[in-house]
């Protein structure tokens, strides 16, 4: 999974956060999904003492003690597909922790299938000091192109130590979207000069929670304080949409998937409307603070499937991090001090007010 060391200490506030997401107005219809039980499509990976089913198996926690992580995996292996669930994580201080949610082609239940050119699609949550928020990257990997990573690091509009929120992978022929509850917030469309960096094999669907000290939290500065534990990230309302794959056949039939790849790309989660594009567009103007594509440094050329945005691009330097060192509190200081001056040249009376 993604190894990116990242500095950005995020101070957005919650009442920001809440002013945000009430302007921004996110908007959109509950996808049609059918949910399983844990035992209807998953196995434990490792650490099951730490995990725990509910009565009813339709949902799971996992556990971070000083002892061990925990975590589970698919039953069968996808060749594309719909993969969600609704997470609630960690509360007070997470730092160190990392809670991942993606799909991997290098194991099964069965032993490792791809040892060295493994795809991957991650969603991981990276925890952080008591009072500071959770945010969360994207990534994706082809053919085991570690050394071309595709992160992309955001914030969230809400607190997901509060309430359950929906995080979703779509994996088609075509492309891959992720998403958070029914907002589009990154789309990767296939292209030609890709070639196999565009994840083709099948996968397995992975939950994890597990100590990441080393570069989980402003780059390994603070670690997991085991004074907090245990960690407990909880899973329900789980999908599994797609073609299974024997996983003893590595490459299937290309045409043994085509009816249920047409049925998937028929669904409402793989449809990016007018106006869930334009959500996606809002929220990454507001809460992605990382690009690879506009990460001149790693990425001279920028890679062929990004589709850089004029708008996204001036928010960005050359190293794809936001500019005033990526803080968005920052940001909103300078944007109060301009109001601030512009209203003292207007009157001083005004200015007396707003002190």
């Amino acid at each position: 999974m993604g190894l990116l060391s990242c500095s950005i200490s995020e101070t957005i506030t919650p009442s920001l956060l809440f002013f945000l997401f009430s302007f921004i107005g996110f908007g959109t219809a509950t996808f049609n999904v059918t949910t399983l039980a844990f035992d209807e499509g998953y196995n434990p990976l490792f650490g099951d003492g730490n995990l725990v089913r509910s009565p009813d198996g339709h949902s799971v926690r996992l556990l971070l003690d000083v002892y061990t992580g925990s975590g589970f995996i698919s039953s069968r292996m996808y060749q594309h597909g719909f993969f969600s669930a609704k997470i609630k994580l960690p509360s007070d201080y997470t730092a160190g922790i990392v809670v991942a949610f993606y799909l991997w082609s290098n194991q099964t239940s069965n032993g490792d299938v791809f040892e060295k050119n493994h795809d991957e699609l991650d969603i991981e949550f990276l925890g952080n000091i008591e009072g500071k928020p959770w945010r969360f990257q994207t990534n994706v990997y082809g053919n085991g192109s570690t050394n071309r990573g595709r992160e992309e690091r955001y914030n969230l509009w809400f607190d997901p130590s509060k309430e359950f929120h929906r995080y979703s992978i779509l994996w088609t022929a075509k492309n891959i979207i992720f998403y958070v509850d029914e907002v589009p917030i990154r789309e990767v469309v296939r292209n030609d000069a890709m070639g196999g960096d565009y994840p083709s094999k099948p996968m397995s669907l992975y939950a994890t929670i597990w100590d990441a000290s080393s570069w989980a939290t402003n780059g390994g500065k603070y670690k997991v304080n085991y004074e907090y534990a245990p960690f407990t990230s909880e899973f329900k309302d789980l999908v599994l949409d797609g073609c299974a794959i024997d996983p003893i056949q590595k490459f299937p039939n290309s045409t043994a998937c085509s009816e249920t790849d047409t049925w998937l790309e028929s669904r409402d989660y793989a449809i990016i409307t007018p106006k869930s594009r334009s959500a996606m567009r809002r929220f990454r103007q507001r809460y992605m603070y990382y690009s690879y594509c506009y990460d001149n440094v790693r990425y001279p050329i920028t890679p062929p499937e990004c589709a850089v945005d004029s708008n996204e691009k001036q928010r960005f330097r050359n190293t794809g991090r936001l500019r005033f060192g990526g803080s968005h509190r920052k940001q909103a200081r300078m944007e109060r001090a301009r109001r601030k001056r512009r209203s003292r040249a207007a009157s001083v009376s005004d200015d007396q007010t707003d002190m």
